[in-house]
């Protein structure tokens, strides 16, 4: 029996990948890049002005990590679809997963699913994305290839009525080997005020896309927060995109220093 589908044919699918003959060995990736909701599913209950926040997507990381592809010659892969239809870094057991609270906006659009429109939004929305993440870093894999995987997001600079002091975060979980330089390259920009594993933190029960892509194999890696009032408008991408792309470069330099020390 065919299971119904959640995305009608004419819209667009559930990864954006850019730059796929890109020669860089970081793999850039973007859980909520985008605020699509499939058409099937109208508006989920939630008003056009909630939509534009950030309980929808991570705003203004998708331009941000388009200019940093284009700058390092990079492979990033993309989710387009609104972390309100399924968070693409939440394990499926998550509350988060699809939720029906976001900060203090009700959701009613993923009160009380059936488990057939639950499996429709991993299958056709969270399950091709990491697919597409699972295919590249198994063919670098194959081929011998580098890969840092760098996951990019951006956080409100107010949550649930508290001001967050930082202007970016450096996220790790179990393996900080690659993320500690990049924390301490951004921190020796005196401007800045950067978290460590602020404003939020990685675990298995929390996350995904570190845990599952980055630890499991073994890879460099990091998830980066900037928060999104400080990428509101194209100058603004722009800078932090360059800044990124300088900072991620030199942490590679130093920790291909210091391996080539240790062994």
């Amino acid at each position: 029996m065919t299971e119904p589908s959640l995305l009608a044919p004419e819209e667009p699918p559930a990864v954006v990948t850019l730059r796929p003959d890109g020669k860089s060995p970081f793999l850039l990736v973007s859980d909520h890049a985008g605020r699509r909701i499939p058409k099937k599913l109208g508006d989920l209950g939630v008003s056009e002005s909630e939509l534009r926040r950030h309980i929808a997507f991570d705003v203004g990381i998708e331009p941000v990590v388009r200019f940093m592809a284009e700058e390092l010659d990079a492979q990033a892969i993309l989710q387009p679809y609104s972390r309100l239809v399924i968070d693409c870094n939440r394990p499926f057991q998550a509350e988060s997963s699809i939720a029906p609270m976001s900060e203090n906006t009700p959701v009613p659009g993923n009160v009380k699913l059936s488990p057939v429109e639950t499996a429709a939004r991993q299958r056709e929305i969270f399950s091709p994305y990491h697919e597409a993440i699972t295919k590249e870093l198994d063919r670098r894999q194959r081929e011998k290839l580098l890969a840092f995987l760098v996951a990019m997001h951006s956080f409100t600079p107010v949550y649930k009525g508290v001001s967050r002091p930082w202007d970016a975060g450096v996220l790790y979980n179990r393996d900080s080997r690659f993320a500690a330089f990049i924390l301490r390259l951004l921190r020796e920009q005196d401007e800045l005020t950067v978290g460590d594993n602020e404003p939020y933190t990685v675990s298995d029960d929390t996350d995904y896309t570190i845990p599952v892509h980055g630890e499991q194999r073994g890879l460099p890696h990091t998830a980066i927060e900037i928060r999104h009032d400080l990428i509101e408008n194209e100058q603004d991408q722009r800078f932090w995109a360059q800044r990124m792309c300088k900072i991620l470069v030199e942490a590679k330099r130093l920790r291909d220093e210091s391996y080539a020390v240790h062994s």
